[in-house]
């Protein structure tokens, strides 16, 4: 059983390897989605639709864009903030603050983990 300190926990995050690190960037589905396929979460892909439920963005619904498996963020179209140069760039997100709306089944995989 691994550690239960919040220090080992941490540890074990900071260090976890990509392979483990995809599991990690997972959000909760939306009502009608958990009724569909019968499961809570899955994790986000790119393409997914995704509504922000928690911070500033909170609300937005936006198409996820890119996701960063090294710092465990997502990037989601329309959540951006201004650069000094008065550039827009995207806000990352953490998957725990949102909430997959729409899924990319485009993957035969994918459709393959639904139906287990």
């Amino acid at each position: 059983m691994p550690s239960k300190q919040p220090r080992k926990q941490r540890k074990a995050l900071f260090r976890a390897p990509l392979h483990r690190r995809q599991k990690l960037v997972s959000a909760h589905l939306s009502e009608e989605l958990r009724k569909e396929y019968g499961r809570r979460s899955l994790p986000v892909r790119k393409g997914d639709t995704v509504r922000v439920l928690r911070g500033d963005f909170r609300g937005h619904e936006g198409l996820v864009e890119r996701v960063d498996l090294k710092r465990m963020r997502i990037y989601v179209t329309g959540v951006t903030v201004q650069r000094s140069d008065g550039s827009e760039r995207l806000y990352p997100v953490h998957p725990s603050n949102v909430e997959i709306v729409k899924l990319e089944l485009k993957d035969e995989e994918r459709k393959n983990v639904l139906e287990r």
